[in-house]
């Protein structure tokens, strides 16, 4: 601990929803162990994090970090310079705060500062989300106290001896969702009689899901069903004016606010696979369209997603298929109650509600903290 007794915890991690927001949830989940703990976030400055975190009643702190272009770009010209510069800056900031433990969720900043700590020998945990390890995460691994995984077999990535399965920490107001929906119809609009479809493309919208939106007119005008379709601000601008978009029964909106009320409302969901929402849908417990972004590195939503379909969990429409397929699958599951019933039992017994809490227990216990 800190020279004046108070217990110091950094956590660093950004870039997508899916690495804030369980970095978040694991912050809450150890003020809730520890109320006199002090935080220190550290994330890429220009994005999200830099906004959301804050909002959250957490500080923040930014380095000038991108990541490397898989294709040939200009912008890879500067990735040496910026790291370099980063990897500076991390150790300044964690030689300066001097956390008891350090936590990465992944992301661009999450790599630089986690080296530093562990060259200062200060403990570091590893909080992997995916089904399939990535680079940073498997260098960094080698120097963890523990990396809590959400997926079984990750020992193929890791030393078995501190691997930690904890599932993934979500936000905790998805819970219960039953009895939200009355809300959630009230909240969005809706016809009470008809059910609805989800469409979430995730915090940054998803091109592909919204260009087989945008060509189902003829298949939504006049269905009796109701439609929640989350674009991503980038494509508001493009398909706002889609013919779809302008349909009675259709809701569109660039970003969810109220995730909970979109799930309360939801017979079935279209989604990407990361790894952020797949551990929020295995709380909610509904039928799940899987729509793997093929643009992530080591095609990590794809993994993901099968090891969902493997356990008969989701249904899996490739994005090359996504215009063709995915609301006929949408349309099939609302149609077919045995099997809505099936998916939504499936994928419910994977949830792990106590991750957050997990999580922060293991991160207290390399600091030192008996809990």
């Amino acid at each position: 601990m800190s020279n004046d007794g108070k217990l110091k915890i950094m956590i660093t991690g950004g870039g997508t929803g899916g690495h804030i927001f369980p970095a978040i949830a694991v912050a809450d989940a150890i003020k809730r162990l520890r109320p006199d703990a002090g935080f220190l976030f550290v994330g890429a400055n220009g994005k999200m994090e830099m906004e959301r975190v804050p909002k959250a009643g957490y500080p923040i702190v930014g380095l000038n970090i991108a990541g490397f272009q898989r294709s040939l770009s200009l912008k890879n010209l500067a990735f040496p310079f910026k790291l370099i510069a980063s990897l500076r800056r991390a150790r300044r900031i964690v030689t300066e705060y001097a956390p008891d433990v350090v936590i990465g969720t992944g992301g661009y900043a999450s790599g630089p500062v986690m080296r530093a700590a562990q060259r200062m020998k200060i403990p570091t945990l590893v909080q992997e989300q995916n089904s399939c390890a990535g680079v940073t995460n498997k260098l960094l691994g080698k120097r963890a106290g523990k990396i809590c995984v959400a997926y079984e077999q990750m020992e193929r990535f890791f030393d078995k001896s501190r691997i930690v399965f904890t599932g993934n920490p979500v936000r905790s107001d998805i819970l219960d969702l039953d009895k939200k929906r009355g809300e959630a119809v009230a909240h969005y609009g809706l016809n009470p009689a008809w059910r609805t479809i989800a469409v979430i493309g995730g915090s940054l919208g998803a091109r592909t899901i919204n260009e087989a939106m945008a060509a189902a007119h003829h298949s939504l005008k006049g269905s009796p069903v109701n439609v929640l379709w989350q674009c991503g601000k980038f494509y508001e601008g493009i398909y706002g004016e889609s013919d779809t978009a302008q349909l009675p029964n259709v809701r569109m909106s660039a970003f969810i606010d109220r995730m909970d009320l979109l799930y309360a409302a939801a017979d079935v969901i279209i989604s990407r696979a990361g790894a952020l929402s797949i551990s929020e849908l295995c709380l909610v417990g509904k039928p799940v369209i899987l729509v793997p972004s093929p643009n992530v590195a080591e095609d990590h939503q794809t993994k993901n997603a099968l090891a969902l379909v493997e356990k008969g969990a989701a249904r899996l429409v490739r994005d090359a298929e996504a215009a063709e397929k995915m609301l006929k699958e949408a349309f099939l599951i609302l149609e077919n109650d045995a099997l809505a019933f099936s998916l939504g039992e499936s994928i419910r017994q994977l949830g792990r509600p106590d991750a957050a809490d997990r999580i922060a227990r293991e991160a207290l216990r390399l600091a030192g903290i008996d809990c």
